[in-house]
């Protein structure tokens, strides 16, 4: 069986085929067919339903294309994962929906349906809870949105924090002030933060007091008004760190609070507060519980293999 798809413009066929068909060969391998383009026209030949399932891969990467998009790795392996399960309709909003503009000028956008689900619970809920393995765009899209939400001048400050807790090992005693000590820590806020607004604009912001990143410690006896707060890696928080930080709440604030429950590194096997806060606040009004899935993974499409095969040894045991 064959079918074509018409294509407007060239370039828009070498970018679905890829440097060296690299996409074309991945959508053949997942669907079992062959690609081949002659004069503005992608046929593709093989059996149903692989056909089908291949032009509607095709379609979905092309709209993706026409609308600025480059395709990778990600985006091609992710929209496989949705025509398999005919569900491929949902990528379409993904393009649309722009969250902010990094200092370089480059636009940040949900990269799945998960991620789109997360910034839209972070919008209409005062607290949310992300809970997702590694590489999801947890920390990155909330901080995203904290900092759209101060550009808007929704919030005057924006707050990060999260434990002091080593992962694994003990590092011993740091060098320098306090500052110093605390960096280590809180490096994944400082990354994000940088890309969203640039060494010199974070710098002034934090020298004006727009912007604080602090270990959760340091909340103790606050109330954070205006403010749109982040507790990231809460997975190792402990149940009393975690309710003083969800009564810091203040009037017109935010608070997105992110973390792994399969990456707890609290000693002595101590209960997390991360966990403790998805039972206890589940059926709190305007407090919002998002759980991202191995599909919602962005970074090397290893990262998704990895999860899978821990979540399997851990279901074997």
């Amino acid at each position: 069986m064959e079918r074509s798809i018409h294509v407007d413009k060239a370039e828009y066929a070498a970018e679905l085929f890829g440097s060296f068909d690299v996409n074309a060969k991945r959508l053949e391998k997942a669907f079992g067919v062959t690609f081949s383009c002659r004069d503005s026209q992608i046929h593709v030949i093989g059996e149903e339903p692989g056909v089908s399932r291949a032009v509607r891969a095709a379609e979905s990467l092309l709209r993706l294309v026409e609308k600025g998009e480059v395709l990778n790795d990600q985006n091609v392996g992710y929209c496989i994962d949705m025509v398999m399960e005919d569900s491929e309709a949902q990528m379409a909003p993904l393009t649309d929906g722009c969250i902010c503009i990094t200092a370089k000028g480059k636009p940040v956008k949900p990269k799945t349906v998960g991620q789109k689900n997360y910034c839209d619970n972070i919008r209409n809920n005062t607290i949310t809870i992300g809970v997702g393995p590694a590489g999801t765009g947890k920390t990155y899209l909330a901080v995203a949105m904290a900092v759209t939400a101060f550009r808007a001048q929704q919030v005057n400050r924006i707050i990060l924090t999260r434990p002091a807790v080593e992962a694994g090992e003990k590092l011993g005693f740091l060098p320098g002030d306090l500052q110093q000590k605390v960096d280590p820590y809180l490096r994944p806020l400082y990354d994000a933060l940088f890309d969203m607004l640039g060494a010199e604009s974070y710098a002034r912001l934090v020298e004006r007091g727009s912007i604080e990143v602090a270990p959760l410690a340091y909340m103790r006896g606050r109330t954070l008004d205006d403010s749109f707060i982040i507790l990231d890696e809460a997975q190792n928080t402990t149940c009393e760190q975690m309710k003083m930080f969800l009564t810091r709440l203040g009037f017109n604030s935010k608070m997105v609070i992110t973390g792994d429950i399969t990456q707890i590194d609290l000693p002595d096997g101590r209960r997390s507060g991360l966990k403790d806060a998805m039972r206890v606040l589940r059926n709190v009004d305007d407090i919002s519980v998002f759980r991202f899935t191995e599909k919602d993974v962005v970074r090397h499409r290893l990262v998704q293999d990895i999860i899978r095969a821990y979540e399997k040894a851990s279901a074997a045991k």
